[in-house]
């Protein structure tokens, strides 16, 4: 998906002059839940922090139980399983600063440990802002905001899940690779030579950057939990869903010839590939082998989206597809996690949201993150519910997140009193 009603107005014009004298003087900045007491502040880095910070292997291995890592279907984080509530933005890449600190205040103020934001920006610029706008152009001033986005949550806490690209023609996606070497159409970015050639090096640019205002390239950085493939990867030219299999095979592998630290997933929907079901989800129609992708030893985790709003499906098969991949990706020694959810109904939504996470709950999912939370505009107005998914803190809704996310923080502290899980 890519955006997302105010439930509970908000008192709006204290909460900018809030948030204004934050990235003015760097006063306190905290959340309940997040682990961060009452005077922690942002300390903005020198000038020189780049070209100061020094990572040697001894202090890698001190940091490396702060990366999430995996360990057979779970998910360790300090040694130890972890379980989470999360959500998703689309703009943080892009966007003021006053506008990203005002979601990760929210972010944290939910408790939510994992937010996923998009690593792309192709083609033509927004705001100003554009990461690649033609092959293998990769202007620094295009990355601002991303590295702002990664050191204020990693100041707060907060986990990124990264992709690469997207599926769909939003800030470039797939066809603009196709539009810029010419092939035929949007499937060819899996298979024509030059295209993978050209994403190979933007993902390796990304990893190897150094941000900004941390000093870290973001291959060393704990505040990434995972690279993802892409957003939403489909591929209907090939319902085997092997031209999407042996693409995610290559690209999973090469991402972690360069990154030992950082989890991979491919960031897919879920769709299987059972020939003959009924179900256009489930008869390999999106070109897409769930069970295929989940299996390959480069990829750690299984990820499923759900809007059967847009899928013509019921309440009742949005459980049991939760049921299934859960059940199919631990017996695949893989976590899964729900990375999109959605439900358009307003006057239903908080006992919609509460059945999926207590199906992800009581089947020992390993997360969800529900698309999608946003916050104020420089204006200090809401940010636009374009797509009707919009979730704003305070809330009922973000209430029932936050419920959610204490479940399963008070999950993995008492997984977390048995033996200890090494990465």
């Amino acid at each position: 998906m890519q955006d997302a009603h105010a439930e509970t107005p908000r008192p709006q014009a204290s909460r900018r002059a809030f948030l204004e004298a934050i990235a003015a003087a760097g006063l306190s900045f905290w959340a309940a839940g997040t682990g961060l007491g009452a005077g922690t502040a942002f300390a903005r880095p020198s000038a020189d922090a780049a070209s100061s910070s020094r990572f040697t292997a001894a202090s890698l291995r001190q940091q490396r139980n702060s990366f999430v890592s995996r360990r057979g279907p779970f998910f360790i984080l300090d040694g130890q399983p972890f379980y989470f509530a999360g959500t998703n933005n689309y703009y943080m890449h892009y966007q003021s600063h006053f506008m990203i600190d005002d979601v990760l205040k929210d972010v944290a103020a939910m408790g939510l440990p994992v937010l996923r934001i998009w690593g792309f920006l192709d083609g033509q610029p927004h705001n100003g802002f554009v990461m690649q706008p033609e092959p293998g152009v990769y202007p620094e001033d295009g990355y601002e905001r991303f590295d702002y986005t990664v050191w204020r949550a990693g100041q707060l806490g907060i986990k990124l899940v990264v992709p690469f690209v997207n599926n769909w023609d939003d800030f470039g996606g797939m066809n603009q690779y196709v539009a810029w070497f010419g092939a035929s159409g949007h499937d060819d970015f899996y298979t024509n030579p030059q295209i993978k050639a050209a994403y190979k090096a933007y993902v390796r640019h990304f990893i190897h950057r150094v941000n900004r205002y941390t000093g870290k390239p973001l291959y060393l950085d704990p505040t990434i939990m995972t690279w993802e493939l892409a957003n939403e990867p489909r591929c209907q030219s090939d319902p085997s869903g092997q031209t999407l299999t042996a693409w995610v095979h290559e690209m999973s592998a090469f991402i972690k010839s360069m990154d030992g630290l950082h989890l991979v997933a491919v960031g897919d929907e879920g769709w299987y590939n059972e020939p003959g079901n009924s179900d256009w989800a489930y008869n390999g129609s999106q070109g897409v082998d769930w069970k295929r992708l989940v299996a390959l030893p480069t990829v750690d985790y299984g990820t499923l989206h759900l809007y059967p709003d847009y899928w013509g499906k019921d309440n009742a098969w949005s459980l049991q597809w939760i049921a299934d991949h859960i059940h199919d990706g631990h017996a695949l020694g893989k976590p899964v996690v729900l990375e999109e959810y959605g439900w358009l109904d307003m006057a239903t939504r908080d006992d919609i949201y509460r059945q999926w996470t207590d199906q992800v709950y009581r089947l020992n999912g390993n997360g969800d993150q529900f698309w999608i939370l946003t916050g104020l505009q420089d204006d200090g107005t809401l940010y636009p519910n374009y797509d009707g998914f919009r979730v704003t803190y305070p809330s009922s809704t973000a209430t029932v997140i936050a419920q959610h996310e204490a479940q399963m923080r008070a999950k993995s502290e008492r997984s977390g009193r048995g033996p200890r899980v090494g990465t």
